[in-house]
């Protein structure tokens, strides 16, 4: 595995870290005209748990891997723990944030939480809009969790599992509306399955007939399925993930052209060089002073 040798500049917090809501496994909190912490400010970062914000006033403005989101009205926001994020605008805030780490999903009662969409997040997305009838049923779930939260318990934990889970259940259809077309079928389970392969190894393997092996189908039919539920190729899903990765870190890190490209597996500086320029337009180089210049 190519792992790069120097200091990450890209933070990564716990949630027992959290300023704001600190915790262990699960943490929860109702904001009233509160700020975000100063020491979040403009500092990048990534978390090791997940983070879900129930915005009720918006107006601040964050970074989500490199783009900008003004934070609106009665939206549901999410984050997830590969997610790089930067907060720009400490302006106050009026909701309910709630966050939970993998040893919270780990429990027995939790296991269930771990597969739903909007957890899993295969899209790679931020945000929920929500109507008036979402907004009701999601007030009146987190009204029911926060209440749960601060009444320690013999029946607290599971309560709050409870009231979780019909709440990121509810959310996932919304998620899966807004985000994708859900299907049960064969072919869509593989798309997932190889989504996620793709998350975990796109350091290592590049190509479609070794992820084919990964997930026991041949490279003909992981193409063929691939194409026809996504629209893209098969292959273009691994280029979109390296790309993904390229662009956090040449934003975020100040790690040269040569080590971005050795911890994305390419061995010639060069040849990361053309293939970034072939899938964004632009150079490693250009783009790390175009967006650093468009963020100033």
């Amino acid at each position: 595995m190519n792992t790069l040798k120097t200091t990450q500049t890209v933070s990564v917090h716990s949630l027992e870290q959290d300023p704001v809501l600190p915790g262990k496994m699960f943490s929860m909190r109702h904001f009233e005209g509160v700020r975000p912490h100063q020491s979040e400010l403009l500092v990048p970062h990534r978390k090791d748990y997940y983070l879900f914000v129930f915005a009720r006033r918006g107006g601040s403005r964050h970074w989500v891997d490199m783009t900008p989101y003004d934070t609106r009205d009665n939206t549901f926001y999410f984050f997830g723990p590969n997610q790089v994020i930067v907060k720009e605008e400490p302006k106050d805030m009026w909701g309910t944030a709630f966050a939970f780490d993998k040893e919270f999903l780990a429990l027995h009662d939790n296991a269930s939480l771990a597969r739903l969409p909007i957890v899993r997040n295969e899209q790679n997305s931020h945000e929920l809009v929500l109507s008036e009838a979402d907004v009701a049923f999601t007030e009146d779930m987190l009204a029911k969790i926060q209440k749960e939260y601060d009444e320690p318990g013999e029946w607290q934990q599971r309560m709050i599992t409870a009231y979780l889970t019909l709440l990121l259940t509810y959310l996932s259809r919304l998620y899966s509306e807004q985000y994708e077309s859900i299907s049960s079928s064969t072919d869509k389970s593989l798309l997932k399955k190889y989504r996620t392969a793709i998350d975990e190894n796109f350091r290592e393997i590049h190509q479609v007939s070794e992820y084919a092996a990964l997930l026991y189908v041949s490279p003909g039919h992981l193409r063929e399925v691939v194409k026809g539920q996504s629209g893209k190729p098969a292959i273009a899903h691994i280029q979109e993930r390296m790309v993904l990765e390229a662009r956090r870190m040449l934003f975020h890190t100040e790690y040269s052209l040569k080590e971005i490209g050795f911890d994305l597996g390419f061995s010639d500086a060069s040849y990361f060089s053309r293939f970034f320029k072939r899938e964004v337009g632009m150079t490693p180089a250009e783009y790390r002073a175009l967006t650093r210049e468009m963020y100033q």
